[in-house]
């Protein structure tokens, strides 16, 4: 086998940012293969026919799609036509979808699909490149006799002996300018992910089951190595770390911080994806401020402590209140999450969630429709109060009403989002503001769109 290519499928998605797992798969197979990374959303490969067309250009002997559970559809459309256009390519999935669900993938994406690898594949990708036999390979799903096998995935212990992402085939600097957090302050900008593994029990989220439940952290000098190369020789100028947990360990944070004083040139940073509220204190927040951040998101979720402990998310309103006010007086910005539409959910709870979200000193909130993922344990008491069957597995998107709970129509869930939307930005104090952060024509383009396609769009 001589060449690969890793693929992030086009979705409707409009977080247009580079891919760390392709960049760190690409990384550690570079040295056996000549490896590139197709990511679709970036280059608008919005059809199959365009992404054939790629295809045709790269002429890999295999194919890699990263899936996660709102790219089922597109990425079986994707290993069909590869077929149809060379059987003789091999087709592989891997990321959270396929690790959650194992053997039902091989069902569902049928006899286009050769194998899957599950959990982290930097290694196990390598050994199958290598030519390793299969029952070696760790994480990989294969055929075997009419049989499907599952070999136990591994986790990376030592994540600095990963590397650093293939940035130069990334190449971060071609991104847009509006990436996870849709708003900015300097660009070019890259994201950054410190840590592994999630030790906490948020019932909506699988992510302890995909990556473990004890916190793997790389080094402090790793991380700002990274930076450094960054800067250097590729002009970042703002890092968005997009992992939750560096904070949890005090220390390290603490050290970490201290480092970013001492790096040597000036950019800023955000946390766009969320850092866990209940590890934040004000010498954390301190060293935050210090080194430039101007952005710190939360996963909120609820304004109801009912919900709050439904769905295991250890924090209650109070303590939400309390922290959010402790940020604001460190003079950073704050970006909320909210999830409408959760089990056994009520209409006065989500109402009471927007008037929550409305009141706090957020400058930007979104709000995504619950998602049941597979693997997860919300999904399991959906399972369990047999309502399975409604999921709509073909609009599986946080701007879509694909579940509702009980005593809630899609058609007025979808309402509920909109409604949200419209209470916290059409204010004078955040429609100024957000406006005033506004880059240039492009900026406002892309925002745009990103309205249409959360707020304008039908269910």
């Amino acid at each position: 086998m001589k060449k690969v290519v890793l693929v992030k499928p086009y979705n409707r998605s409009d977080h247009i940012q580079p891919s760390l797992g392709l960049g760190w798969i690409a990384q550690n197979v570079r040295d056996i293969v000549d490896v590139e990374i197709l990511d679709c959303i970036k280059t608008n490969t919005n059809t199959v026919e365009k992404f054939i067309l790629q295809i045709s250009k790269i002429k890999p002997d295999a194919i890699g799609i990263q899936c996660y559970s709102f790219d089922i559809f597109k990425v079986k459309d994707l290993l069909q036509a590869v077929k149809l256009y060379d059987k003789n390519i091999i087709t592989i999935i891997g990321g959270p979808h396929p690790t959650l669900t194992r053997e039902k993938c091989f069902e569902f994406f049928g006899e286009s699909l050769d194998f899957i690898f599950i959990g982290e594949s930097e290694n196990s990708l390598k050994k199958f490149l290598s030519g390793s036999g299969f029952s070696e390979i760790n994480g990989f799903g294969y055929r075997q006799n009419e049989k499907i096998i599952i070999n136990e995935p591994v986790l990376n212990q030592n994540l600095d002996e990963l590397g650093f992402p293939a940035w130069d085939l990334i190449k971060p600097e071609t991104y847009p300018e509006a990436q996870h957090g849709a708003f900015f302050e300097n660009f070019p900008i890259a994201p950054i992910m410190i840590t592994r593994g999630c030790p906490f029990e948020c019932s909506f989220c699988a992510g302890n089951k995909i990556s473990g439940k004890r916190v793997r952290f790389r080094s402090v000098e790793s991380v700002i190595s990274e930076m450094k190369m960054l800067y250097n020789d590729f002009g970042i100028r703002e890092f968005h770390i997009i992992d939750d947990n560096f904070i949890i360990n005090r220390k390290y944070a603490v050290a970490l911080l201290e480092e970013f004083k001492k790096i040597g040139f000036k950019f800023s940073w955000a946390t766009p994806n969320g850092v866990r509220l209940d590890c934040l204190d004000s010498e954390i927040l301190s060293l935050m401020k210090e080194t430039g951040i101007y952005l710190i998101s939360l996963g909120i979720e609820s304004g109801s402590d009912r919900i709050l402990k439904f769905i295991k998310k250890n924090i209650t309103v109070e303590k939400i209140i309390e922290k959010v006010n402790l940020i604001r007086k460190h003079n950073i910005d704050i970006a909320g999450f909210f999830i409408l539409g959760l089990p056994t959910e009520t209409k006065e709870e989500i109402l009471k969630t927007i008037e929550f979200s409305v009141s706090l000193p957020l400058v930007r909130a979104n709000y995504f429709t619950f998602l049941p993922f597979p693997g997860t344990e919300s999904y399991e008491f959906v399972k369990n109060e047999k309502r399975e069957d409604i999921i709509d597995k073909e609009h599986f998107y946080f701007m879509n009403a694909a579940y509702t709970p009980r005593g809630i129509t899609r058609k007025e869930l979808k309402n509920y989002q909109r409604y949200a939307f419209y209470k916290f930005y059409f204010r004078l104090r955040i429609l100024h503001y957000n406006f005033s952060r506004i880059k240039n024509f492009r900026h406002f383009i892309f925002l745009f769109k990103r309205f249409v396609n959360w707020i304008v769009k039908p269910a």
